[in-house]
């Protein structure tokens, strides 16, 4: 069998910061954000070349070993094999390491370009199996459902398989988070979890997270209840001490605040008129930002946009 061909234009794709589990949505809630990372792709006659600027631009590596190239690959290999050469730039602006979907951003640029570069990608990969895609090389689909589809999303694996849904937050919710300077590692904050949890525990977050797709979407006013969880974010305080305290402290003055994803960054869901009043609350040693909700998702954008 042939194998692909492909364009001779570079394509350009963006893709947002992701928070995931909102307090009770444990591995199955993702947020977009409008924080976005930038890549531009284009098929070369021989070998790879990576260029880097942003966050991340002194650590990560410019070879194969970069996410976004394994990720590529993977890709190339389902759509039908590699092309020669490779130039990828990539414009990082979604911190690593702090809870706000860094690597899942890689990850679907990468399968999300290696599709819009591939002359009939749409047809040899559609939309569920990207997902499919970023979820195995993720390993669980609440970041990249979001980072994919845009606006808030509830994932699920159904027989092995990933599943997403997409619904529109209220246009009133304004996310403001606040990044700490220091990373943290996912398998870090994940490693600290208990096999088991009391079955009242249990039994609170699947009320609470029942509760946050219609305050979310419907009743913002229901926030703060509806962010409350039992499940992982005080079995992480030995690893974000300073986290935890943050967002106990925010929801005792009545602000609806979650670890984002594992951490170590914070994130406020409040509405407009609050949302810079709350961005000063954190104090020292906290880089506190209000962001916009993204709808779109990973997009495939002009070059000159």
């Amino acid at each position: 069998m042939a194998g692909p061909a492909f364009r001779a234009a570079a394509v350009r794709v963006r893709t947002p910061a992701t928070s995931a589990n909102l307090g009770p949505g444990f591995d199955a809630f993702g947020l977009s954000l409008g924080l976005y990372d930038d890549v531009v792709v284009r098929v070369a006659d021989s070998g790879l070349h990576v260029d880097i600027a942003g966050e991340g631009a002194e650590t990560l590596p410019r070879d194969e070993d970069h996410l976004l190239v394994r990720s590529l690959r993977t890709a190339f290999e389902l759509l039908g094999g590699q092309p020669r050469g490779l130039e990828v730039v990539c414009a990082n602006r979604i911190p690593h390491g702090r809870g706000l979907g860094s690597s899942s951003a890689a990850i679907c640029a990468g399968i999300v370009a290696a599709r819009a570069v591939t002359i009939g990608g749409d047809a040899r990969l559609d939309d569920a199996a990207l997902l499919e895609l970023a979820t195995e090389i993720e390993g669980h689909p609440d970041n990249v459902a979001a980072c994919l589809l845009g606006g808030f999303t509830v994932a699920w694996m159904d027989g092995g398989a990933a599943r997403a849904i997409r619904m529109k937050p209220s246009d009133s919710i304004v996310p403001v988070v606040f990044v700490p300077g220091s990373p943290l590692l996912t398998e870090t904050a994940r490693g600290l979890l208990p096999r088991t949890v009391p079955h009242v525990d249990a039994a609170v977050n699947a009320g609470r997270a029942a509760l946050l797709v219609e305050a979310l979407t419907r009743r913002p006013e229901l926030l703060l209840p509806a962010t409350e969880d039992r499940l992982h974010q005080d079995y992480r305080t030995p690893v974000m001490p300073q986290s935890v305290a943050l967002v106990n402290r925010l929801r005792a003055d009545g602000v609806p605040a979650v670890i984002s994803g594992a951490g170590p960054t914070v994130l406020a869901l409040v509405e407009d008129g609050a949302a810079d009043k709350v961005a000063r609350l954190a104090g020292e040693g906290w880089a506190a930002n209000r962001l916009s909700l993204d709808a779109a998702g990973t997009s495939v954008l002009p070059l000159g946009s």
